[in-house]
């Protein structure tokens, strides 16, 4: 995929009375080009078509993340979510750099699930999870906190808790959140061991994450 077909493509779905808005809800962080997701998922549709193998065109995604519009990112992320089986340990450096480039919580909070599908894939690259769990960089902590998500019953519980104890202690909202949210999706599927793990570590967690992470929890 050559990102100089790509370019003209979205610039002509541009809906500027969107912009305002869109950069207003990132804070400020980002130039959009007002390209809501439904548009945005229809062209990558076609303009993934016939791309998607068993290999990873990372010159495309590295072009994507040079472009100075958010949507450029967002079209990076979904083709990298849509070949993430295809994703290797090798592949962690060039992820890192897009976590650690233009990061917010938009790109953080998907990146961890790609990012995600290489650690269950490939369980002995748990280390690389436990070593950004205590990065000085709160998005890879972010990351290693949260990759986990979507894996319910699957979860590895041991490297889930010594992730989160890591990160206790933060004044960080986006660590302290990331933690809720992981205690609450597993809540889903083990709210026993969610519930000891908030009573063990009551005293250190945060009302932020005692809040998130009880939500679905019996009273």
């Amino acid at each position: 995929m050559k990102i100089e077909d790509l370019i003209p493509i979205l610039e002509a779905a541009t809906v500027p009375e969107k912009v305002p808005d869109m950069e207003a809800y990132m804070k400020g962080h980002f130039k959009f080009l007002g390209i809501q997701k439904p548009t945005l998922h229809r062209i990558e549709k076609e303009f993934f078509k016939g791309h998607i193998g068993k290999t990873v065109d990372w010159d495309f995604v590295e072009a994507c993340w040079t472009q100075p519009y958010r949507e450029f990112q967002y079209v990076a992320m979904d083709y990298l979510d849509q070949v993430k089986k295809n994703l290797k340990p090798e592949d962690f450096p060039k992820l890192k750099q897009l976590a650690q480039t233009k990061s917010w919580w938009d790109s953080i909070d998907q990146l961890d699930r790609i990012i995600g599908e290489i650690t269950f894939t490939y369980p002995e690259t748990k280390q690389v999870m436990l070593d950004w769990s205590k990065d000085q960089d709160f998005w890879l902590r972010r990351i290693a906190i949260d990759h986990q998500l979507m894996r319910k019953e699957k979860t590895d519980t041991d490297l889930l808790e010594k992730v989160i104890l890591n990160n206790l202690g933060q004044s960080e909202f986006f660590i302290n959140k990331a933690i809720g949210w992981s205690l609450r999706n597993y809540s889903k599927v083990n709210p026993d061991w969610v519930g000891a793990f908030i009573e063990r570590y009551r005293e250190q967690l945060s009302p932020l994450s005692i809040r998130e992470g009880s939500k679905y929890l019996p009273s």
